[in-house]
């Protein structure tokens, strides 16, 4: 790591060649000196939001006649399947959407399920990080002021029932946190991703990866500053501090900020030098600026390492096609020498986390980079037969040796479709993700350009034409036929949590859960889109 931050003060790359002031770093900085915050007022569009809540209507429908109170809905053959636990994912995973958009029936029926849930029971596997997402934080974000709990002790509290409602659900987010604990029980304080139950004990791996060991400190602590017990926060706060503090950075940390991807839970230390923002490490890096806009105070220390990471991104992973240099990717890597040309749609969400960066930091420079990934990412969905983004996709870099063993063409097939988007498809599939519409969201709510709902309005009319099956929305096989290539039979949960939340807000009237750019947030999202309440109330920074 020393060497890579000499390189960065002597302006080389790590291979040891100059870093040239190329065009794309200079178009970056006139847009940043350009930018001074939204430049047009919000604007809402009723019919769209309709629109939006109709298919959660239709969705929430089919999942309550053929799947509740099981986990997800298989819309081809409306038939269920308990992918996370048996305890209704998907009813719990909608609420916060729900409650959005003021959707009466879904939230009542939703609060009595929660009232059933046996959190002490399951028949299969329990995954702390998919756990903590949707269960965990639907259920915090539904217990204050504002909403679920965060949500429903607020302005709709008085529409949706009464104050026992707030008290049943942190009641069960506290008993289902009390029964994870058990995971972080190990030498290092590393949690163990996997559990077993009845009675809940860890599975006994020995690595766990950065996303799922840096994804929980918001939940955690969320809940430990609802019930006033600092037990929760800190076990998660503990095995962060190996990811923020890597042991061994010179296996763990091969750009500054940047980090591999597997961490020894006996001793943690890293295992690998491998990573990139897509999955395995995305949330990582996601929450450190997000724990900072949730508490300045506390918090101060993963605001700057994000702002190692973004830099460190910046400097060495950008690339641009060799056949679309206006694109801007972020590039995966194996080490510090070797880059590797890939993403994924789960990556495109380090656009929005660039603009939220740079909004909560004031740095127009990271809002600018942010909205030029959230523009290369929207190509690879105007790309495609069906408008809708691909699962993995490669592109050949312009700024390394055709030769190069990292570097190689498209397949003969891809040829031509490469010449003109800028990337191939490596794996086609469309499994209802959010990430790109979760993005546009943010360069909405970070310029007020229309443009960008009529992009989130495009890719939810895509998805609604190819995903409907008529009880639900499936996950698809290949988004380059017309057709969708096939359903694979699966409606995720995180499709009404992330999804449809999305889509509805950037239509949506002024509220407190809307991304704010003027530093008066209320709320700051978790990684499944579930709103929670900022500590104190209200954004501040460490100064103020």
């Amino acid at each position: 790591t020393a060497s890579v931050l000499g390189l960065l003060v002597l302006g080389q790359s790590v291979t040891g060649a100059s870093i040239p002031n190329t065009p794309w770093k200079q178009r970056l900085q006139e847009r940043a000196e350009q930018y001074h915050g939204p430049s047009r007022p919000y604007v809402e569009n009723p019919s769209r939001a309709a629109a939006v809540r109709k298919t959660f209507d239709i969705s929430w429908d089919g999942y309550y006649k053929y799947a509740f109170p099981h986990d997800s809905l298989r819309p081809g053959n409306n038939s269920w399947y308990d992918d996370r636990n048996g305890w209704g994912a998907s009813a719990v995973d909608a609420l916060s959407t729900a409650l959005i958009m003021r959707d009466a029936l879904p939230i009542a029926q939703i609060l009595d399920h929660i009232r059933t849930i046996n959190f002490d029971n399951t028949t299969t596997e329990v995954s702390l990080f998919e756990t903590t997402i949707r269960y965990l934080g639907g259920l915090i974000s539904g217990t204050h002021r504002l909403l679920p709990y965060d949500l429903l002790t607020g302005p709709l509290a008085d529409i949706y029932g009464p104050k026992e409602n707030f008290t049943v659900i942190l009641d069960q987010a506290t008993r289902l946190a009390d029964n994870l604990a058990i995971a972080f029980f190990t030498a290092t304080g590393i949690p163990d991703n996997s559990l077993r139950w009845n009675p809940p004990r860890p599975a006994g791996s020995s690595t766990n990866g950065i996303a799922t060991i840096g994804t929980l400190v918001l939940e955690w602590t969320r809940l430990s500053d609802l019930t006033g017990n600092p037990r929760y926060g800190l076990l998660a706060q503990r095995g962060e501090d190996y990811l923020i503090h890597p042991r061994n950075p010179d296996v763990g940390e091969p750009f500054p900020g940047l980090l591999g991807t597997n961490v020894g839970i006996h001793n943690g230390t890293f295992v690998d030098s491998s990573g990139g923002w897509g999955g395995s490490d995305d949330s990582f890096y996601e929450y450190l600026i997000k724990m900072y806009l949730y508490d300045p105070v506390r918090f101060e220390e993963y605001k700057e390492r994000w702002i190692d990471a973004a830099e460190s991104s910046i400097a060495y992973l950008v690339s641009h096609p060799t056949s679309r240099a206006d694109l801007t990717f972020l590039a995966m890597w194996d080490n510090a020498t070797s880059l590797n040309f890939v993403s994924e749609h789960l990556a495109c969400f380090n656009g929005g986390n660039f603009i939220l960066g740079g909004l909560t930091l004031d740095e127009p420079r990271y809002v600018q980079f942010g909205l030029m990934l959230v523009e290369s990412c929207h190509e690879t969905y105007t790309a495609t037969a069906t408008g809708i983004g691909p699962e993995v996709f490669r592109w050949r870099d312009s700024m390394t040796p055709f030769d190069a063993i990292n570097n190689a063409p498209p397949p003969a097939n891809q040829s031509a479709f490469y010449d003109a988007n800028g990337f191939w498809i490596q794996s086609s599939y469309y499994v209802l993700r959010p990430e790109v519409v979760e993005s546009i969201y943010y360069a909405y709510r970070a310029t007020g350009d229309p443009k960008y709902q009529e992009w989130a309005w495009n890719a939810f009319l895509a998805v609604n034409k190819t995903c409907a099956t008529g009880s639900g929305y499936s996950t698809i096989r290949d988004v380059n036929k017309p057709d969708g290539g096939g359903f694979t039979n699966f409606q995720e949960s995180f499709w009404f949590a992330e999804v449809l939340k999305y889509s509805y807000l950037i239509h949506a009237p002024e509220s407190p859960w809307q991304v704010k750019a003027d530093h008066t947030n209320e709320f700051v999202f978790n990684t499944e889109a579930h709103p929670v309440r900022i500590f104190g109330g209200s954004e501040r920074t460490a100064n103020r």
